[in-house]
């Protein structure tokens, strides 16, 4: 089966995370994604461990179903490969700092002439306006700067904390196939295409919705809860007898069933524990009860109590339990691709043009000669082109 956008011609010129994930999206979906890679080196992220038979498992979960591409661009000729293929594209993605594509000679304003449907999509760590506009992006920094980090942690007055994944590169990226799949729609109303960008710091500020609606209207600056919830209770992780469970009892009738349920019928009757609001405000008393109980007994068998009383519950997996996990296998979650490399699958299911993974990560410049070949360029051309040290041929 064809993806849903079988047929439109991405060029990705990026490194490490955040634009290989806007890629990473739309290759999955059908779209042929050339990954123009810096010579000499090609993308850092190469270089990351563990590698499976030689080849980086980051680099091959990030960039695979792409086509390679190795391009020089300190050369004349490797950037007007670049400009080339921009112009007869659909899509271009970049993840550079501010400055680096004019400097390479394919800045918007510099292409959009010769290809007025192109969609050129820029991921940077603060935005292209601004004050901050000239600065690099970095996951860590983005999370401290957009929020994240002091509603992150054990709670107030400890130390401040990341979310564990770099969140703001992941939904930079994601944020970005959005915005791309939008100027397609638009693309298809009116013949135009767009200039579109977006970053870290606003990936990590989106995150904050429900603690910046806190503060916008109330004035109070929220603080870090650990795995507890601004707005209801008990809504957390407690401790097992073996380990952590979640539980979601955050509405008032759930809060009743979780009473019959622990057999503690003395909460109904305690001042501090009777609505919603109050729970919040004596959350440290509430989890020390709370707390009790569940270790009373194991994760598993709570689940399966819980479960039966209609309360939400769920496990606190560690990433090998959550790869195996029968819910992540029927969803396809975990996939091996060439090589006994394995990656996690595409997260939405389109039930009439699947996302599917065609292919592994491409060695750099793997797929050069084809694609300059695609673009009109003759054996001879691509040979010169090679020799003079402008692009390189994996083979």
């Amino acid at each position: 089966m064809q993806g849903m956008l079988d047929g439109l011609r991405v060029i990705e010129l990026s490194h490490v995370m955040a634009a290989p994930t806007c890629g990473l999206m739309l290759s999955d979906m059908g779209a042929d994604v050339i990954k123009a890679e810096r010579l000499p080196c090609g993308d850092d992220i190469r270089n990351l461990a563990p590698f499976v038979d030689g080849v980086s498992n980051p680099f091959a979960m990030m960039n695979r179903n792409k086509r390679g591409i190795a391009l020089n661009l300190r050369t004349n000729g490797g950037r007007s490969v670049l400009k080339k293929l921009i112009l007869g594209a659909d899509v271009f993605i970049e993840n550079y700092r501010a400055g680096a594509m004019e400097h390479y000679g394919v800045g918007y304003d510099q292409v959009r002439d010769g290809n007025p449907k192109l969609i050129y999509c820029s991921v940077s760590g603060y935005g292209r306006t601004g004050p901050f506009a000239e600065k690099g992006g970095f996951d860590l920094v983005a999370q401290g700067m957009s929020g994240l980090m002091s509603i992150t942690g054990e709670g107030a007055g400890r130390p401040p904390v990341k979310v564990g994944a770099p969140v703001t590169d992941i939904t930079a990226g994601t944020l970005a196939a959005m915005g791309i799949l939008g100027a397609l729609v638009s693309r298809g109303r009116t013949g135009k295409g767009q200039y579109l960008d977006t970053s870290l710091f606003e990936a990590g500020i989106m995150h904050t919705y429900w603690q910046s609606s806190i503060y916008f209207g109330s004035g109070e600056v929220p603080e870090a809860m650990g795995s507890a919830h601004p707005l209801m209770a008990p809504y957390q992780a407690f401790e097992t007898q073996d380990g952590w469970i979640n539980v979601g009892s955050a509405n008032q009738g759930l809060w009743e069933k979780l009473v019959v349920l622990l057999g503690a019928s003395e909460l109904t009757e305690d001042a501090r524990f009777s609505d919603p609001n109050l729970r919040l405000a004596n959350l440290v008393e509430l989890n020390d009860i709370l707390t009790t109980h569940f270790k009373s007994d194991t994760t598993e068998n709570w689940i399966i109590r819980l479960e039966q009383a209609g309360i939400p519950s769920g496990p606190v997996l560690d990433i090998a339990e959550m790869s195996a996990h029968p819910q992540a296998v029927a969803r396809s979650m975990v996939q091996e691709i060439d090589q006994g490399l394995r990656v996690i699958g595409h997260p939405v299911k389109y039930r009439e043009t699947p996302a599917a993974i065609r292919r592994g990560a491409p060695k750099l410049g793997e797929h050069t000669g084809d694609v300059l070949t695609e673009a009109g360029y003759s054996i001879d051309e691509i040979q010169v082109l090679a020799a003079n040290g402008a692009v390189f041929l994996a083979d």
